[in-house]
């Protein structure tokens, strides 16, 4: 801060305090508080080493009426409010998304819009002006707040590839198919032949793809595929547990289960204990995601790995180029499976 005249308390350093302490016109530093463009390498080091000197900070508001822009983005759950206290993954992807932003110096909001209500409320906020794009995050594909964004020209970055919505949406996904392969893959290398699966929600692309990838490496080994054997779930620890009594009373000689998320497997884990069923001596049990619930579970759950930094790096950092005028763009990325005690 910087004394007044007549010595009392220090006002706050302004953009000309910055200027001065740099050696350079207050036009240059306005250039490297927006971006940098059209500002030499030296410039900008002196401008930014000036603002840590005078301990300069931007002035958003005053900025946002200059530019238009708010400088902030929304992270929009379009899911309950207790499936984000719940599902260790939205932590994982929140706190990604928080990190990269923090590199550019741009705030996180978090918005919660589980029912129709919230949806419409936030759906007005967002298209007042009030953050410069969006990083959604849903388990289902009939989303109509993401419709609702995307006609009203909101910037827009989906975690997980979009149903319906053509290639006018960026998104960004792990590879759900081929992760789904490698687990049935696994747990056929093990012996087992009577592999059931709890899906996802058959209306988002997770619960279809990763129910694709089970079937073709069934028909790719040759075994039929028993319908007795595919229930579905919502991704909570519940519907994993309800999906696992629904596949033991439909297929008691079940000897392996694939489910479509860690913390379903946690329910499923849940079932087969009561049943007596022993895992992984007598029913061996994979999971999907990697999360915390993974190696909370025990045993510890064989899963598949989604790579959920790169996932929170790679939405901001489309999103942030979407906002600067680039097109709409997809990324998928690559699983891994993890072994451990389930099976």
């Amino acid at each position: 801060m910087t004394m007044n005249a007549a010595g009392g308390r220090r006002r706050p350093p302004t953009i000309h305090d910055v200027a001065r302490e740099a050696g350079v016109s207050r036009g240059t530093v306005s250039r490297v508080l927006n971006g940098g463009h059209y500002v030499s390498p030296a410039a900008q080091e002196a401008v930014n080493a000036a603002i840590r000197r005078t301990g300069y900070v931007v002035n958003r508001h005053a900025r946002s009426l200059i530019t238009g822009r708010s400088d902030s983005i929304g992270f929009l759950l379009t899911e309950p409010q207790e499936r984000f206290f719940e599902d260790p993954n939205f932590n994982v992807l929140l706190r990604g998304c928080t990190q990269a932003l923090a590199a550019h110096d741009i705030p996180l909001l978090l918005m919660l819009a589980g029912t129709e209500d919230e949806r419409r409320r936030i759906a007005r906020y967002i298209t007042a002006g009030h953050v410069d794009g969006v990083l959604l995050v849903s388990s289902h594909s009939a989303d109509p707040v993401a419709e609702e964004l995307r006609e009203a020209g909101v910037p827009l970055v989906q975690c997980g590839k979009p149903m319906g919505r053509g290639s006018k949406v960026s998104y960004v996904a792990a590879d759900d198919r081929d992760g789904a392969r490698d687990m049935v893959r696994h747990l056929l290398s093990l012996g087992r032949r009577r592999i059931g699966i709890v899906t996802g929600p058959l209306d988002s692309p997770g619960g279809v793809d990763r129910l694709a990838g089970y079937k073709e490496i069934l028909t790719e080994a040759g075994l039929a595929i028993d319908e007795r054997l595919i229930v579905s779930g919502d991704y909570s620890r519940a519907s994993g547990e309800a999906g696992a009594e629904r596949l033991l009373a439909r297929a008691p000689d079940m000897d392996a289960v694939f489910v479509a998320s860690d913390l379903m497997a946690q329910g499923v884990l849940t079932a087969l204990e009561r049943a007596g069923r022993r895992v992984p001596q007598d029913v061996a049990v994979g999971g999907f995601d990697d999360s915390s619930a993974a190696l909370a579970a025990r045993p510890q759950l064989t899963t598949i790995r989604q790579p959920y930094d790169r996932i929170s790096a790679e939405m901001v950092r489309v999103l942030l180029a979407q906002i600067g005028g680039e097109d709409p763009a997809a990324v998928i990325l690559p699983t891994e499976l993890v072994k451990r005690e389930s099976t």
